[in-house]
C-alpha cells in the first residue's frame, strides 16, 4: 500500500503542478529534493510572484524510521519504527478576490520490533480561505467535494464537513480559519472499509481537487482590487499563519520528526499583516465574512 500511495502522490504532484503553472501563465514551480538524515526524502515544488500566485507550495514527502517520543505520546504507544508519505499543498493567491487553498493527503504505517505492521491509515481533506465571500463559489467547492464523498459512501461528506469545521477553527480567536472542505483522519480497515478502500476513497478526494479549485481562481483572477482589500487580505493571512502555528498537527508532525523546515513552512504567506485590535467596519464585505467564519454554514 506504501508504494501504491506514494506512486499516486507523485502523478498528482505533476498533475496539479502542471495545471496551476497554466492557470498562472507566468510562474514556474522550482523543484527541490531533499532527504532527511533519519530516512526518507521528499520532493518540494514552490512556486513565487506569479500572475496570479503569489506564493505556494505543492510538496509529497515519505519519510522513515523510529517514531520520535513526542509522537509515541500523541499516538500513545512505546518505541515503534514508521512510515507516513503524503502530499500537502498551499496556494496564497495575489488577488485578494481569489481564496487561499489548502490540501493535504496521507498515508501512515507503524511496526513493531519484528517489521510487522501493527497499524495503518489514511487521513487528509482540502478546504478554502476566502477573503471575500462569494457564495457561489464556497458551493462550487463544498458540491465537487461532496460528489467525491458520494461515490463511496453518502455519510461521508456530512461527516468529514463537520470534522473539517472543527478541525480548522482557531480556538484563541473564536473563529474559523476558513469555510471548509473536507478532513478525515485514521481511516483504518474495518468491517466496512479495507484499506484498499480507503486508498480508493482518498484518491478519489485527491483527484477532484482541481475540479473544485480551479474554475473559483479562473473566475476570481481577473477582477479588480484595490489597497484597502489588499490591507484586508494580509490581516486575514495573519489568522492562516496563527493557526499553522498553533494548532495545525500536520505542522507539528513535521517539526517533530526532524522534518525539512523550508517544506514545512512553505505554507506561511510572504506578505502578513498583524493590527492591534482590528475590526471591519458596520456592514462591509469584510464584516460578512467575519460572520461566516464565526458560524460556520451548511453550504449545500
Amino acid at each position: 500500500m506504501k508504494a501504491k500511495f506514494l506512486n499516486y502522490i507523485e502523478n498528482l504532484q505533476d498533475q496539479i503542478t502542471s495545471k496551476l503553472e497554466e492557470v498562472d501563465g507566468v510562474a514556474l514551480f522550482r523543484e527541490d529534493v531533499w532527504e532527511r538524515t533519519e530516512g526518507g526524502g521528499g520532493r518540494t515544488r514552490v512556486v513565487e510572484n506569479g500572475q496570479v500566485f503569489e506564493k505556494g507550495g505543492v510538496n509529497i514527502s515519505a519519510v522513515h524510521g523510529k517514531l520520535p517520543e513526542a509522537m509515541q505520546k500523541m499516538f500513545n504507544v512505546g518505541e515503534a519504527d514508521f512510515f507516513a508519505c503524503g502530499l500537502s499543498l498551499v496556494i496564497h493567491p495575489k488577488s485578494p478576490m481569489v481564496p487561499t487553498v489548502h490540501a493535504n493527503w496521507r498515508y501512515f504505517e507503524m511496526y513493531d520490533n519484528d517489521g510487522k505492521t501493527i497499524n495503518s491509515w489514511f487521513g487528509g481533506g482540502q478546504d478554502l480561505t476566502p477573503y471575500y465571500l462569494f457564495e457561489e463559489d464556497a458551493i462550487h467547492f463544498h458540491q465537487i467535494c461532496k460528489n467525491a464523498c458520494d461515490k463511496h459512501n453518502p455519510d461521508f461528506y456530512p461527516k468529514f464537513k463537520t470534522q473539517c469545521d472543527d478541525y480548522f477553527w482557531n480556538a484563541h480567536r473564536n473563529e474559523a480559519r476558513g469555510i471548509g472542505g473536507l478532513f478525515f483522519d485514521y481511516c483504518k480497515a474495518n468491517d466496512n472499509m479495507k484499506i484498499e478502500d480507503w486508498f480508493n476513497f482518498v484518491a478519489e478526494v485527491g483527484n477532484s481537487f482541481l475540479e473544485a479549485y480551479v474554475p473559483i481562481v479562473e473566475k476570481r483572477k481577473h477582477l479588480d482590487y484595490n489597497e484597502s482589500q489588499r490591507n484586508w487580505q494580509e490581516i486575514r493571512r495573519g489568522r492562516y499563519v496563527e493557526f499553522n502555528l498553533v494548532h495545525d498537527k500536520g505542522t507539528l508532525f513535521g517539526l517533530k520528526t526532524n522534518g525539512r523546515i523550508e517544506s514545512i513552512l512553505m505554507s506561511l504567506p510572504p506578505h502578513v499583516q498583524w493590527v492591534y485590535d482590528h475590526h471591519p467596519k458596520f456592514g462591509s464585505p469584510e464584516e460578512d465574512l467575519i460572520k461566516v467564519l464565526m458560524s460556520p454554514r451548511k453550504w449545500i
